[in-house]
């Protein structure tokens, strides 16, 4: 059987992995987003219990494979009478991990902001927490978006190792079809090349948003 004899017969498991995927990568990159600014924000500003929080959380889930995590979502919390679905397992498995790799990227893009505006706007009277919203994370998030982006990659590719605990996404997709067919060089070269594909148009979207919202004169006060 060709390859594309293969796309033929089997493209609507592939659209429906594909799917699959990309939703895995939209809800858990959009739980770390928000936990994982959370975690910043605990990190630079929070009290002593919350900062020892945030850094025990971000080295753990930075510190362990993401696999293991995976395996303790979806495996260990049956234990304790937690049981989810290999989808729910997957989106609050990647989200969790995510969510460290970007309090980090956060935290870095926070402290990237000029303190004299910090220090000029507190001296105006502005709240400490009026400071930190209208001053600091609207610079932060535009600092942020070149590192930001490469895990919203990370997170897609990494979504692959879902199909261990049976999420049916693209990687078990193909993994099921190339048992069925004992195709399996060409069905994974053509995940592979589907994978590519949105990783090319999302790199794409990513650069046109960095290049609309750049701060302007940040690089050339950089250098």
């Amino acid at each position: 059987m060709s390859t594309f004899s293969l796309l033929n017969r089997f493209w609507p498991e592939l659209l429906n992995g594909t799917l699959v995927t990309l939703q895995l990568t939209g809800v858990a990159i959009s739980i770390g987003f928000v936990l994982g600014m959370g975690l910043a924000l605990g990190t630079l500003y929070g009290n002593r219990p919350i900062r020892l929080f945030s850094r025990g959380y971000i080295e753990f889930f930075r510190g362990t494979p993401l696999l293991i995590q995976l395996f303790i979502v979806y495996y260990g919390l049956p234990r304790y009478g937690i049981r989810v679905s290999s989808i729910t397992a997957a989106l609050l498995g990647l989200g969790l991990n995510s969510a460290a790799y970007q309090a980090e990227y956060f935290r870095g893009a926070i402290q990237a902001v000029n303190e004299g505006q910090i220090l000029a706007a507190r001296a105006l009277g502005m709240t400490r927490w009026k400071t930190i919203t209208s001053i600091v994370l609207p610079q932060a998030l535009r600092i942020v978006i070149p590192s930001w982006s490469n895990e919203l990659i990370y997170t897609l590719k990494y979504s692959s190792v879902a199909y261990i605990i049976g999420a049916p996404e693209l990687m078990a997709q193909a993994k099921f079809i190339a048992a069925d067919t004992f195709h399996y060089f060409e069905m994974f070269a053509v995940v592979a090349v589907i994978y590519l594909v949105i990783v090319s148009v999302l790199t794409q979207i990513l650069k046109t948003i960095e290049t609309k919202t750049r701060i302007p004169g940040l690089q050339t006060f950089r250098t």
